[in-house]
Parts: structure tokens; sequence; C-alpha cells
């Protein structure tokens, strides 16, 4: 589904710039994940389908792929952190899949799910790392760059959420193709800036153990194989943003632009208003990536 880009007035005061926010928190299961997960599914024939697919997920990825399998008439099985926010569990749930916890801190998601798709003789749809999915996320940069031309406007800076760097990567392909003077980079939690760290030092590096963030769509250890590479070729650079400034940019988000914002769909709207990035004078586009939120966390952030 094609989601709006918004002009915010209210933003642009406080950054000095002229600001456009992408909002995916709008996309079918609300986050751009959507996107990637149908262009991936769709593409199996029929005896895949019929073998099912299999995914390994906090919650957004969780509920595409549960929702194109169940329009695709594929089973779905899931597998979601047992701390993972109750309404991305329970959306999932909704959408037909097969929910299997486990422990983010002691176990691998990535192992169970293999371990899953092979027993089964499913197909495995990873989060980021697959160029399908990638090029799926993309569609999110063809839009931006369709919408901001019809409306005159030439982005100098995009700001976009990371987490295993496949929405940066696709969005920045297009981005970079149609306005290759954009300054693209990625945002990530404190605590979890393995992308930003890596941008820097030319290798993929991790976080440390223990690290801790609500930004639960966005806790991953280290930057895709096939991403990082795409992202070191095209981004700008990276930068990292505390709990309190993401909570900060909840509200904003609710208060000017009426959207529901998760931590990980608001974090790139925090960059801009906390002044992590000078925009002065500039087009800054910002991709607020998902809206899927629990009541409680949600009142809590903006109160």
């Amino acid at each position: 589904m094609r989601t709006p880009l918004l002009e915010c007035p209210a933003a642009g005061e406080i950054a000095g710039a002229r600001v456009l926010i992408k909002a995916e928190s709008l996309q079918r299961t609300g986050s751009f994940k959507f996107r990637g997960a149908w262009n991936r599914i769709s593409r199996l024939d029929a005896a895949a389908l019929k073998g099912g697919v299999v995914a390994y997920s906090s919650g957004n990825h969780g509920q595409a792929v549960a929702a194109v399998a169940r329009l695709l008439g594929a089973p779905a099985a899931i597998v979601m952190p047992a701390d993972a926010p109750a309404m991305k569990i329970e959306a999932t749930r909704a959408h037909g899949a097969e929910i299997v916890t486990y422990d983010r801190l002691r176990e691998s998601r990535e192992e169970i799910g293999a371990t899953l798709a092979a027993a089964r003789g499913a197909t495995l749809v990873p989060p980021f790392d697959d160029p399908f999915i990638i090029a799926g996320q993309g569609t999110a940069g063809l839009e931006i760059a369709d919408q901001a031309a019809a409306i005159d406007a030439v982005p100098d800076i995009v700001l976009v959420p990371c987490s295993g760097g496949g929405l940066v990567a696709g969005v920045a392909t297009v981005v970079k193709a149609r306005f290759p003077g954009a300054a693209i980079h990625a945002v990530e939690p404190e605590g979890f800036d393995d992308t930003t760290r890596s941008l820097r030092s030319g290798t993929r590096e991790g976080n440390s153990p223990g690290a801790a963030s609500f930004c639960d769509a966005l806790l991953v250890a280290r930057p895709g194989e096939i991403t990082f590479p795409i992202n070191r070729r095209l981004l700008a650079g990276g930068m990292a943003v505390p709990d309190a400034d993401t909570a900060k940019a909840m509200a904003f988000a609710f208060r000017h632009l009426k959207l529901v914002l998760e931590p990980g769909g608001a974090i790139a709207l925090a960059a801009l208003l906390s002044g992590r990035i000078d925009a002065r004078g500039k087009c800054a586009v910002v991709l607020c990536s998902g809206g899927n939120v629990d009541a409680a966390a949600f009142a809590r952030a903006i109160g």
C-alpha cells in the first residue's frame, strides 16, 4: 500500500528545515515490513507455499509474514522473543500464525528458525538479509522519490530507522539513484549502534551483551552480511539516539501529526528533533517506520 509523505511545519520550525515525514506506520500490518514480506513470499511457487514459511521476528516482520502467508494460503510459524510486546504477539497470532517463543538473551532465533524450517520443509523468510526483502523495502524509497518530486522537493537529508539494515539499504539504493546529492543516515538506539560503528570502522561490528532499549523493533546483534556492503557504499553515516529523546518524538508525532508511532518507528524523527543532525536550510525526509506499540507503553511515552 502507498503511504503518504507528510509535510510537518512544526518539525520544520524546530529543525530550521523543510521536513517531510514518510508515514510507514500507516502501512498494512502497521509497518514497512509488509513490503519486503510480500516481495519475498509472493515469489514462491505453489509447492513452496504449501510447505509454509518460517520467520524470526520481534514483531513487525512476524506480523507481515503472517499476513502475507494468510493472503497466499500458506501456513506460517513465527519465532518471537518471549518479551516481545504483547500486542505484537497477539496481532501475529491473529493473522493465523503459529507462535514459537524464545529467550532473547540465551537463545539464537536464527538457529531456532533454521531448525524449524528444515524440520518442516518450510521456506525461511529472514527479516533483512535477503535480496528480495531489501528490494521490497526499497519500494518505500521509490514512493519517497516520486512523492518528493511531485511537490518540488529535493531531499538533502534522509533519516531512516535501522536494525539489520534492510530498510535503509533498500531506501538508499533508490533515493541515491534519483537524488545523488542526498545524504542518507541510519538511526539506531543507544547501545545498539552497530551499523553506525560499522560504517566508521568499515567492518561489521556487534553490540555489547546486556544492552537495553525500549526500541524493541531495532535490537539486532550486528549488521547483515548482505545489507552492510550496500549501506557502506551508499550511506553518509549513522547516529544513535537515547530512549528519552525517542519517547519525546513519539509524543510530538501524536500531537502534531496525529500519528501513533512505536519507539523504533519514531527514532529517526527523534534524531532530527533533538538536533543530532544539522538540517538548517535543507529538505529533510524522515521515515517513520512503524506504529505497533502497546497502549501502556505508548501512554507512558506521550505522558
